[in-house]
């Protein structure tokens, strides 16, 4: 593995442990102030909204190493596009996720249709979905902005004049 992958690595590492706790808590103040919570269906069971989130982190996560593990560091730039994209996959992630694991838990195959709906249709779904851009923007401009190193970085007076 090359310098500039482990760097990208490390740093989609961090992002998606930074949008994991942005998720906990945003989920945590929406239902504060909107006085609901995040998964109102009493036949969902404990597991569906962790692992609601976990899917969609995962998502964010690999999304972010392909770009940054397939980019050489002088072809990195601002990937508006592509975060936009994984907002929407992190969001589709969630809701997919969701009705799947409704379907299993509570045995009702015919209702996970209704509980993607119910999903889709509150505040949660579309915090995912954002966080997810905003993220994946972020780690695309720190990608960018890193420029190639030689070496450790230098003071002032140790530069030579040569």
């Amino acid at each position: 593995m090359r310098e500039y992958q482990k760097y990208a690595t490390v740093v989609a590492v961090f992002a998606v442990v930074l949008y994991a706790a942005l998720l906990v808590a945003a989920f945590g103040m929406i239902s504060l102030l909107a006085d609901t919570d995040v998964i109102s269906d009493p036949d969902a069971g404990p597991l569906v909204g962790p692992g609601m989130t976990i899917a969609a982190a995962v998502l964010v996560f690999i999304l972010m190493l392909l770009l940054g593990l397939r980019t050489r560091p002088e072809n990195q730039r601002v990937a508006v596009g592509y975060a936009l994209a994984t907002g929407f996959g992190a969001l589709a992630a969630f809701v997919l996720t969701g009705a799947v694991l409704y379907a299993l838990g509570a045995g009702l195959p015919g209702d996970s249709g209704g509980f993607a709906v119910s999903i889709l249709l509150g505040p949660f779904a579309v915090t995912v979905g954002i966080l997810g851009f905003i993220i994946t923007l972020l780690y695309s401009l720190v990608l960018a902005s890193r420029m190639p190193e030689r070496g450790r970085p230098k003071w002032p007076w140790e530069q030579g004049d040569d």
